[in-house]
């Protein structure tokens, strides 16, 4: 049993929204397509995953440095101590060895993407959805069927106006959610009152809604949008999605002011070293006197879904009709009450998600061949490329100097414009 290939393509989001920092005109994600050589149903497992939301592509860092590792790693080291799986902890350590201690986020991100990957397959190889699984290494056992969601809207459109953004949220209401977010500190404050005012009027009470200043405001700004969100509802303060590592959580609840009964953590797993450590800063979390129940996982998207259904966290973030392919759950997922319920899909349940499981299959397409050929070719800086058996494809990291974009029909192209992935 062995990992035969790893696979990355930044693929651009090609979304117009905007939140009260920057717009993500420019914004891409990795897609890893991780290949064993474990067959199921007739074709080789592959681990899926990308890196969330609202930070770029990374495959740099895993070209030069993790994907070599582990490729190099003797087969027999990365698996569990039953032989019939992989351990991503063990490929975790994998990646991690010679590196410095700190400096995360050059990294987490990287590191965190494959290694979600690594879970998805490990799940797919056991026939289990990951949230089952999860919840037999980290949750007793107890896993969740359905789990709370509030989903993420209220962005700056171009050309939006107050009936737009009301809509938007009637849209919401009607799917099933019972508590939306939206975004404020883009527009002057009085401007941002009358769209917070106008959503109240759609969704209720202040219990309903939270506002998502996206790292705006300075001391000044973030006092006077307190004082003068105040008389809607004292709420809880949710943050945690810029934090990479255990030790830069631990700092925030030991000395950033947070209240462990009231206020919410949102570290987001595969920017941030992966599931495996995400279990360690929720077992840091416990020792400093915060429940699970105060951890919901940034993302909104499949991943950050399984992951909070595995540990019985509190809830999930969902992100419907935005992010283009990479944005919300299953295409048969269902809201009712503010709960989604997951799917039995072995994996993340990637493939649930027609639209972003073709791009997730393309970037995988010419290793999962490799694999079925049981060749040793691997999709890496510096090793021999594989046959460009699609003309849609070549070999993807085998060049610094080629990067690939989606084209029309989902197809990727080369581009050697001299920029890099």
């Amino acid at each position: 049993m062995r990992i035969v290939a790893i696979r990355e393509a930044a693929v651009p989001v090609k979304s117009e929204l905007k939140n009260a920092s920057f717009d993500f005109s420019e914004m891409t994600t990795s897609v890893v397509a991780v290949i064993t050589d474990v067959v199921r149903e007739g074709h080789p497992v592959v681990g899926y995953a990308f890196n969330s939301t609202g930070r770029y592509a990374c495959g740099a860092q895993m070209r030069a440095r993790f994907v070599p590792r582990i490729i190099s790693a003797d087969p027999e080291s990365l698996l569990d101590e039953t032989g019939a799986n992989f351990d991503p902890a063990k490929v975790l350590d994998r990646m991690m060895v010679r590196e410095k201690s700190g400096g995360h986020s050059e990294r987490s991100i990287a590191i965190g993407t494959i290694e979600v990957a690594v879970w998805d397959a490990v799940a797919k190889i056991a026939g289990k959805p990951l949230h089952r699984v999860l919840a037999e290494r980290y949750n007793g056992g107890k896993a969740s069927d359905k789990m709370f969601c509030y989903v993420g809207g209220g962005w700056y459109w171009p050309g939006q106006t107050i009936k737009d953004l009301q809509d938007e949220m009637r849209r919401h209401r009607d799917a099933g959610y019972t508590m939306v977010k939206m975004k404020v500190g883009g527009l002057p404050l009085a401007e941002d009152l009358q769209r917070v005012e106008a959503v109240l009027a759609v969704v209720g009470g202040g219990e309903h809604l939270a506002v998502d200043a996206n790292s705006k405001f300075s001391r000044e700004e973030a006092l006077a949008y307190a004082k003068a969100l105040a008389p809607f509802k004292q709420a809880p303060i949710a943050t945690g999605e810029n934090l990479y590592a255990t030790q830069d959580v631990e700092n925030l609840v030991r000395f950033g002011g947070f209240r462990s009964d009231r206020d919410i953590i949102q570290v987001d797993p595969p920017q941030a070293y992966g599931i495996v450590q995400y279990g360690h800063t929720l077992d840091m979390l416990a020792r400093h006197g915060w429940p699970r129940s105060a951890v919901f996982p940034h993302g909104g998207n499949q991943m950050s879904l399984a992951i909070a259904a595995g540990f019985g966290l509190g809830g999930a973030e969902s992100y419907p009709g935005v992010f283009g392919a990479f944005g919300g759950f299953a295409d048969d997922a269902s809201i009712e009450g503010g709960f989604v319920r997951l799917s039995d899909r072995p994996g993340i349940g990637f493939e649930g998600q027609e639209k972003l499981f073709e791009i997730m299959r393309m970037v995988a397409e010419e290793c999962v061949s490799d694999a079925v050929n049981q060749r040793e070719q691997y999709c890496v800086n510096g090793a021999r490329s594989l046959p460009k058996k699609n003309p849609n494809f070549g070999p993807i990291l085998s060049s610094s100097r080629e990067r690939w974009r989606p084209d029309v029909g989902m197809g990727f192209s080369r581009s050697t414009d001299g920029g890099g992935f």
